[in-house]
Parts: structure tokens; sequence; C-alpha cells
């Protein structure tokens, strides 16, 4: 059995992982399930699931979570240190599933225990690429991509020698204002942001979404993974969803994969490397979908895709200057605080104000994302004393 350690079980990532284990109990033992302080939900997953250790980051949630577990011989640890152990158990399979900042250190060290690490965690490769890729190659460890545009990647280069590879192809649903004029943006509300028309995720990474940030960091993340010129990365909207990635190749091949917007299929992919295991996401009805349609982003109206461009090609810490800014600007804006087209500004300002950085080391790494944090608050309004997001 295939030993796996789940690094953010409570997230989105981390349920539908649960759910896929839970549907293939005979091939997994489940070593550590790690949350941050959902004591109620962790504790359930680690029952149904019978992992060996539960874990919450939060160590104010301790007498919670020992309660919850008391006679299960589960055995509980909470605090930093603990998720870092947790981490270093040496699965055979690490999901990364521990999202922002907090996600850096726990997946550093999963990656230098070696093993299979499926990441999603984007920081770990945009913010600490080099710090991470230089800890799975000592390590001899391997980087599964979950993101579904990096796993169709992934999936599109296995077998062909690296030499034939043109080019990539990431697609982009669009976002909710993909037809969008800029004065309809310049009025867009959280509400209208958040409503995703083919995914549903979290706040964060739908609004990245509508901003198309998140196809940036992924151009980022894509040119790390796979050791690509910035050249070689293409974007193309693609409002169907269903094409999550494609290969180019110099002979003028082009190899895609394609799916249903679940990323119970990704996880899977990566669980069950280099075999496949069953799903119950829903499958692709071709003809029913009937038509797909591409067509290249508007870098005019969606400037995050050249922001990121350029934080790629100044390389050293301007990628984790890009996402923390973007992390304070969104959050700003969550909080109707600025505007949906002030978060490309305030993070434009923030690489602008910070200049080239190193971020070779994990306390450099950290040191300045919370410096870049500081400078894009500056480009926030102060709320005033008592307020209170909506």
């Amino acid at each position: 059995m295939k030993s796996v350690t789940v690094l953010g079980s409570t997230g989105s990532i981390g349920r539908s992982t649960a759910d896929l284990l839970a549907s293939h109990r005979d091939r997994y033992r489940v070593l550590a399930l790690v949350a941050n302080r959902n004591a109620e939900a962790l504790a359930e997953q680690a029952i149904s699931l019978n992992a060996e250790l539960a874990v919450c980051s939060d160590p104010s949630m301790h007498v919670t979570l020992k309660a919850a577990l008391a006679g299960t011989g589960i055995r509980v640890a909470c605090g930093e240190q603990a998720v870092l152990d947790a981490a270093r158990l040496g699965a055979d399979w690490t999901m990364a599933a521990i999202t922002g900042i907090a996600g850096l250190a726990p997946t550093l060290a999963a990656a230098e225990r070696g093993g299979a690490i499926a990441l999603a965690n984007k920081e770990a490769v945009v913010s600490a690429g080099d710090v991470m890729l230089r800890a799975v190659r000592d390590a001899g460890a391997t980087l599964l991509p979950v993101d579904s545009e990096h796993n169709a990647i992934f999936q599109s280069l296995a077998g062909s020698p690296r030499k034939s590879l043109e080019k990539i192809i990431l697609t982009a649903s669009g976002g909710p204002f993909r037809l969008a004029s800029m004065e309809e943006m310049a009025r867009a509300t959280p509400e209208t942001a958040l409503k995703h028309p083919v995914w549903s995720m979290g706040a964060k990474i739908s609004i990245d979404s509508a901003t198309l940030f998140n196809k940036g960091l992924e151009v980022i993340e894509a040119a790390r993974l796979f050791s690509l010129d910035p050249s070689q990365i293409e974007v193309l909207v693609h409002p169907q969803s269903v094409i999550h990635g494609m290969v180019c190749y110099t002979d003028g091949s082009v190899i895609a994969q394609m799916g249903a917007p679940d990323m119970r299929i990704p996880i899977a992919h990566t669980l069950a490397w280099p075999e496949r295991i069953a799903t119950h996401s829903p499958r692709l009805d071709l003809a029913a979908i009937g038509h797909l349609d591409f067509l290249p982003p508007d870098e005019m109206r969606f400037p995050a895709l050249r922001i990121a461009r350029e934080a790629l090609q100044a390389g050293g810490g301007a990628p984790t200057i890009l996402n923390a800014a973007n992390e304070i600007a969104v959050a700003a804006f969550l909080d109707r605080r600025i505007g949906f087209l002030d978060i490309a500004r305030v993070v434009d300002s923030t690489l602008e104000k910070l200049g080239p950085q190193p971020a070779d080391t994990l306390p450099r790494v950290v040191a300045l994302d919370a410096e870049a944090r500081r400078i894009a608050a500056t480009y926030v309004p102060t709320p005033p004393v008592g307020w209170a997001a909506p």
C-alpha cells in the first residue's frame, strides 16, 4: 500500500483528496492529515480514513481535536512544529495543499524527505521556486503538478522527448469579465467578480481568475516546473474549460488533455501516478458541448498577464513580490477598499517600488514576502476605526 500524507486536508483540494482516498481504501495507508484549525472536520476525516496522525497547525485546537479523537487510537498533535514533523514522516506521496506562504515550510520539509509531492501550493514554486526545486533535486523527490493546467501539460508530455517540445499552451476560462468593458470592470463588485462561469472555487482564486492573475502565476509556475523559456508559454482563453493544457511539438503535432472541470481528475492522476485510478468525476460529452472556442487574452483589459511575464523575466524575488502584493490587493478588493482594476495597479506599483531582490533561501523568501505585503498595503486606503468588512 502506498503511504500518504495530506497537508491541508480540510480545504477544497484536501477534501477532494480525502474523497478519492475513501474510494480506494485498499490502495493507500494514510500516515497523517494536517489542517489549520477545523478540528471537527479533521477528526471526521481521520476516523473515516483510519489515519495514524491528525494535526492542527493552530495550537489552540489541541483540546478540541484530542476530545474528538478520544478512544480511536489516532495520534494528535498541534502547532507549527507538529505540521513540519508530519510533513517529514516520509510518506510515499504527499499532497501539498496548504495555501499561501504558510504552506512553504511544510512543502519544503516534505520535499526534503523525497518521495512524490503532489503540488497544489502555487507559492512553493512561484514565491520560492529556486529553494523548492533545489530541495526536490537534492532529495531525488518527484514533483507532480495538481493544478489542472500544469497537470494537463504533465500528462501531454508523457513519453515524448523534451527536445521535440516547441511550446505549451495554458488555457484560461476568461472568468466572469471575459466580455466586459473597462468601464464595467471598474464598477465590478466582489459579488460579480466571484461568479465564475465554470469552476467552483474559493474567493481568492475566483478573483485571481477574474483578473487573470491566476494565469500569470501559472505562467511562472510552468516555466519553473517544466524548465521552459517564457517565449515557449502561450495563454489562450477557452471559455468551455474542456481542454486544460496543450503541448505543441516540433513536428506540428499538438497533444491536449481534456476533462470535466473537476479537480478530482488531476488529483487522482497524481495520486495513482504512474498508474490511474477510477473517479466519480463527470464524463465529457463532446456532442452535448458542441463546439470549443479559443481566443487570445486581451492584455489591455487584463494587465495581470503582462505584469506576471515581466516578473518572470526579472527573476529573483520578483515573482515573490508579485504573489504577495496580489494577495494584499485581492483581500482589499474583497473588503471593498479598492476597485477591481486597482488590483493590478497595486501589484505593479509594489514591484516597481521594491525592485530586484534575491529569493534564494527560505528566510529570504519569507522576509521578502512580508516586505512586499507591507509595501502593497501602503497603496490600499486605511479603513476607519471600527470599520468591518461587509
